[in-house]
């Protein structure tokens, strides 16, 4: 197993990626602590997976946009499950469509702060808790192919994205001495809840494949197993990347 014995904690792991990520980690060794904002129905069956796997789960609630709410899921995590080793910055939520000259500065803030500050929030702790073990770990964020294209009607959403590549690169090498990869995951057009309502539309479907070389939405187990690659010593001299897996898009939009 890939990952025996190791503790991660995923944030957003209540249905989608963070789901199918949780549960692979669990099939290989894995520990897990899975935070959900408001899905509990879902971050139960999240925790079913993991347990039927053989693993421990803990279930905690908590917003990762506060840091207040980061700090009390990381004391749930010291006491009920033990020192991680692997952090997954999963949560993210996708805004209303608005143009920059109408938004507002609610939506603005709770994009930033959910997408982007929400993974800073996260990953303060997990590198305090890995120096004070040592050094070591793996860190990897959730990111979206939106960090490489335009998104009008949706540019909190991009810069956010966006952020989440510099902070990568920048994040690995602060903490390339202590041995602590730092990698993304850009996703494109996934089978999640946030999608379905898209896929389930046939004329929105097929719009959305036509652009896509591969013609299909990925599934959550895809990018789950590229998240296990990065989080185990297969790839351990992988950091400060973002890997991008969306069926061939991005080489497509140039030509679009």
């Amino acid at each position: 197993m890939k990952l025996q014995n190791k503790r991660a904690l995923v944030t957003g792991g209540d249905s989608g990626i963070g789901q199918a990520i949780a549960a692979i980690f669990a099939e290989q060794g894995a520990d897990v602590a899975v935070v959900y904002h408001t899905d509990a129905e879902g971050a139960a069956e999240t925790r079913r997976r993991v347990e039927a796997a053989g693993r421990k789960a803990l279930v905690l609630q908590g917003d990762v946009g506060d840091p207040a709410s980061v700090a009390k899921i990381y004391e749930a995590v010291a006491r009920d499950l033990g020192p991680l080793d692997i952090l997954v910055n999963n949560a993210g939520i996708a805004p209303d469509d608005a143009e920059v000259a109408d938004l507002t500065d609610e939506a603005l803030e709770s994009v930033l702060r959910t997408n982007l500050m929400g993974p800073l929030f996260c990953a303060r702790p997990f590198i305090r808790l890995r120096r004070q073990n040592g050094g070591g770990g793996r860190i990897v964020n959730i990111s979206s192919v939106a960090q490489h294209l335009p998104t009008p009607e949706s540019a909190p959403y991009g810069m956010a994205k966006a952020g989440l590549g510099s902070f990568a690169r920048s994040l690995s090498r602060e903490l390339a001495e202590d041995k602590i990869n730092v990698n993304n995951i850009a996703p494109g057009l996934i089978q999640t809840p946030m999608t379905q309502d898209r896929l389930d539309d046939p004329k929105a479907r097929a719009e959305s494949f036509e652009k896509i070389p591969w013609h299909r939405a990925g599934q959550p187990e895809e990018i789950a197993r590229l998240a296990l690659f990065l989080a185990s010593d297969d790839g351990d001299y992988v950091t400060g990347q973002t890997w991008v897996m969306d069926g061939g898009l991005t080489m497509q939009w140039g030509g679009a």
